[in-house]
């Protein structure tokens, strides 16, 4: 206080990382202990109410002193508890609550004055604008005026600061602005368009391939026009006994109109194509979705002052009927981003990244055609790997070069699993899925479950056949509580064997209500999750009562706790790729692609030295001749041979062999082929896409 001319009750601005900052008065600790700052956030940056700050270390150079004249007016908008307040309160009475609480507060322009300690429905102040030619901050008298140009809900509100926490967009700026404009007039100005006999819009179509960007840029667009979103995807709906789908449909819409009645508000359909694909001529279940949806949205009037987006990458599978004016009457298309487009998406990713001033941005988007803003992603993910792997231990600064950006073609597993601060400070999130594809018999499974070991974490793993089941739901159900078992026991490798067992392509022909079709769904929206935070129960408690006593449970006798995502790998190994839809198949998905090769002469020296390793092998085997011998044999293959070796030593001698001699080995292999042809090698090593 001394060091910046502060006396006691000074306004000072505490400038925080990020941007943040909070209005406060100085005042020395009642013990007065220096060299540490209690910071009163009754007035500060809008994001700091939720994610209040602790033990940051300051320089004095963040502690500002700002003048704070008496203001002679300030236009505020007020947040509210509950929507039954703002609908029944009148205005008048909300004015003179507010104008009375604020009254001796000192106030700064865009900031939010928390008003929880007064007992009242009104929890918060946002300032929008103070009376003054210069300068950002003021103090609040009796004689100020206090001008309320909104009134919000703390959820309506606090749904718009959610939103606004998402990463910039790069390269899709003219589409957030066509998108912008399409939902601000329904939904800011809903009586102009009234006033005019023009009804408003009902829905807009997003479409483009996967990776794009659909979701984040439905997310940024509806925070910036300040609306609340309602997100449901496909999936959540669809409900295993006849008439649950339909039901399910209709609690979403009205959890709009509720949100609705609280501010504008947004209710986003991801993966449209899964809930209302084509109908076809018999009464499957999805028909009866459809017609629910169409009715829904026909029933729509004035009073719901909510829109709906609905997102697909597949739009000719959409039923025709929703796609006439009065539905999902307007269409946004992202495209694949342009030179100019990817070289701004990765300016956004690099950013966050400790780049080297040498990495050309312009050369990598010229040479990065077809890429989507998902890829692009990776892309940087791979490239900041490459540097992770020049410090394994993660312990020293990494610099993100050129050559790391053109060696980008490998992946490893563990690395993301063993050095995790190494990606935080590199700015990145760690890889969410990866496929291992190769011929059978060429130890995926075995791979993985090294990787699982040596990456010290659990290891979870399920094959395709083990989540079939014949009965609407189950198979989803299962898929889910997989992805929530792999959650509490993180950080985890989730391993999905013969995925293609599980899934298949929607392009394949297969019927939208199908098994596989379904869990496709479901898999695609829990590996969006990954990353995510989400709210689990956890527990099961069970209370014991006297007879006669009344059972009673609260919210907060439940055992909750926050569930990060991000401590979930998932891997999929198959000798199918080419049966996997692409969607799966996209970055922020399975998005490293692994061939797992047969084995070369030298791989096969070593399986077959560790296939022998506990066999008596006598001393004129060589094991180099046999290595030479074996091409186109899979580890599988290899294993096979030794156990037939041994075995024929057993039969040749009368069950009394004690060694396996080298011409046993030769037998054995005049009488076996190897599994696998040229002719597949070559189609394996095309990768999927």
């Amino acid at each position: 206080m001394s060091a910046l001319g502060l006396s006691l009750g000074s306004p000072v601005l505490v400038s925080l990382p990020g941007g943040r900052s909070c209005l406060c008065t100085a005042w020395p600790r009642s013990d007065l202990a220096e060299g540490f700052l209690q910071v009163d956030l009754k007035c500060s940056s809008p994001d700091l109410t939720s994610h209040p700050p602790t033990h940051l270390h300051l320089d004095p150079a963040q502690l500002t002193p700002t003048p704070c004249p008496k203001l002679r007016g300030v236009k505020i908008t007020a947040v509210v508890q509950t929507a039954d307040f703002k609908k029944h309160t009148p205005p008048r009475v909300v004015h003179e609550l507010v104008k009375d609480m604020l009254k001796g507060v000192y106030v700064h322009r865009k900031h939010v004055i928390n008003l929880e300690d007064f007992d009242t429905e009104i929890r918060y102040v946002v300032i929008q604008d103070i009376n003054l030619e210069s300068g950002n901050a003021g103090f609040i008298t009796s004689k100020t005026g206090v001008e309320i140009t909104g009134i919000q809900t703390v959820r309506h509100y606090r749904s718009q600061l959610q939103d606004q926490d998402t990463i910039p967009l790069g390269g899709l700026e003219e589409v957030a602005a066509s998108l912008r404009e399409m939902l601000q007039l329904p939904l800011l100005y809903p009586d102009t368009l009234s006033s005019l006999g023009v009804s408003c819009p009902r829905g807009v179509l997003l479409v483009g391939p996967p990776g794009a960007g659909k979701t984040l840029l439905v997310r940024r667009v509806v925070g910036e026009v300040g609306a609340s979103l309602v997100v449901v995807r496909g999936p959540e709906v669809v409900g295993s006994r006849p008439g649950e789908s339909e039901e399910k449909l209709r609690a979403v819409f009205e959890r709009a109109r509720s949100a609705a009645e609280e501010g504008p508000c947004v209710l986003f359909l991801d993966e449209l194509d899964s809930l209302c694909p084509r109908r076809t001529g018999t009464s499957a279940p999805e028909n009866r979705l459809v017609a629910q949806l169409l009715t829904l949205m026909d029933g729509m009037n004035r009073s719901d002052r909510f829109l709906i987006v609905g997102a697909t990458n597949r739009p000719d599978s959409l039923d025709p009927a929703l796609r006439r004016p009065g539905r999902f009457d307007r269409e946004v298309i992202i495209g694949a981003p342009t030179s100019r487009q990817r070289k701004d998406i990765l300016s956004v990713l690099c950013a966050r990244m400790p780049v080297c001033p040498g990495v050309d941005l312009t050369e990598l988007a010229q040479r990065t055609t077809g890429y989507v803003g998902a890829d692009l992603s990776a892309l940087c993910r791979e490239a900041a790997m490459h540097a992770i792997r020049e410090n394994s231990k993660g312990a020293e600064e990494q610099v993100v070069g050129m050559k790391h950006f053109q060696e980008a073609l490998k992946l490893s597993v563990e690395w993301p699993m063993k050095y995790p601060e190494a990606f935080v400070r590199l700015g990145l999130c760690r890889p969410r899925g990866v496929l291992l594809y190769g011929p059978p018999g060429c130890a995926k499974t075995t791979l993985v479950r090294a990787a699982a070991t040596s990456s010290h974490c659990a290891f979870l793993s399920v094959s395709g056949a083990d989540l079939y089941s014949p009965y609407v739901g189950d198979s989803e159900k299962a898929l889910a509580q997989l992805f929530r078992q792999a959650r509490a026991c993180a950080p985890c490798i989730l391993f999905l064997d013969e995925v293609d067992t599980l899934i298949g392509s929607r392009s394949s022909g297969q019927s939208a209500n199908s098994v596989q079709t379904r869990i496709l769904s479901v898999l695609l929206n829990e590996m969006d999750g990954v990353g995510l935070k989400t709210l689990e129960r956890r527990g099961t408690e069970k209370i014991l009562q006297a007879e006669g006593a009344e059972e009673s449970h609260t919210q907060e006798q439940l055992d909750c706790q926050e569930v990060c995502n991000k401590d979930v790998m998932v891997i999929a190994a198959t000798n199918r790729p080419d049966c996997l839809d692409s969607a799966l198949l996209r970055p922020g998905r399975l998005d490293h692609i692994v061939y797992v090769p047969p084995p070369d002469q030298q791989a096969r020296l070593c399986i077959l030295r560790l296939c022998t390793e506990s066999m008596p092998v006598d001393a004129d085997v060589c094991l180099e001749e046999l290595a030479t011998k074996t091409e186109l044999y899979s580890g599988a293959d290899l294993e096979n041979l030794c156990k037939e070796a041994a075995l024929l030593a057993l039969q040749e001698e009368n069950m009394k062999a004690s060694t396996i001699k080298h011409t046993y080995f030769l037998r054995s292999l005049s009488k076996m082929s190897p599994s696998l042809t040229a002719k597949q090698i070559q189609a394996y090593q095309k990768r999927p896409r």
